[in-house]
């Protein structure tokens, strides 16, 4: 299993971890991930006893570490009866492990290829039915979900920011964004990607309320593309679009 790490911002160092950075954590432990690699290459459930006998483990090691990986939601439990047999005197069902369907990614710094790849294939499927242009599409599209990414009845754009891995940090009435979460794309695809990025911003905003900025293309070294400026125009009374 390829896995990367999230970098969590803990102040104080009471907060809960990051769920993913959890799950990775839980693998660490040698005699945990042995278990986990078995189950998940095993065609179908695995009991504790078997788990056990296949690792030559303790079945109270084997089902520690077996509830500790559920638990993390690396393995899902269920239980069936092995015998076949149903109904009274059909004995309990066996607890069994399996893969589970959640998938751990992280990565320092924070990432999200991912949505970008969903977005991007949106907009091919929308433009190859509709005729309309794929870039309006995604523009159309990355907007749209940043308005869901602000969240109803919420008004903290640094937290909106920060919680969707833009590292924004406040450079006088300015916003900068020092994480651009699609980085190795906008590497290759700048005008693309950026695009998508600028109107995903956008979209954050327009889902906000009372904040007095506005998204705009700033690319420079060590920063994320998109700038949030004062929605005013500068001295001299023209605003730069």
């Amino acid at each position: 299993m390829a896995v990367g790490f999230t970098l969590v911002c803990v102040e104080h160092a009471k907060e809960a971890p990051h769920p993913d950075v959890s799950a990775v954590a839980a693998l660490d432990e040698p005699t945990r991930r042995r278990l986990y690699d078995h189950v998940v290459r095993q065609p179908r459930p695995v009991s504790r006893d078997e788990a056990a006998e296949a690792l030559g483990l303790a079945r109270q090691t084997a089902a520690f570490h077996l509830d500790r990986l559920a638990g993390e939601s690396l393995l899902d439990v269920v239980y069936e009866r092995r015998s076949g047999r149903t109904g009274p005197g059909a004995g309990r069902p066996a607890k069994l492990y399996k893969r589970s369907a959640k998938q751990v990614t992280v990565t320092i710094p924070e990432r999200h290829y991912e949505l970008a790849g969903r977005l991007l294939a949106q907009a091919l499927e929308e433009s190859e039915v509709t005729g309309e242009p794929v870039r309006a599409v995604l523009h159309r599209k990355a907007r749209a979900l940043g308005a869901r990414l602000a969240g109803p009845g919420r008004a903290d754009v640094l937290a909106v920011l920060e919680d969707n891995g833009f590292e924004p940090r406040e450079d006088g009435d300015s916003v900068v964004l020092g994480n651009c979460p699609f980085h190795a794309l906008a590497r290759e695809h700048t005008r693309t990607v950026c695009g998508m990025n600028l109107h995903l911003l956008r979209g954050v905003l327009d889902g906000l309320a009372g904040h007095g900025l506005r998204a705009c293309l700033a690319p420079a070294p060590g920063h994320c593309c998109v700038r949030l400026e004062p929605d005013h125009p500068p001295a001299g009374g023209v605003r730069a679009s």
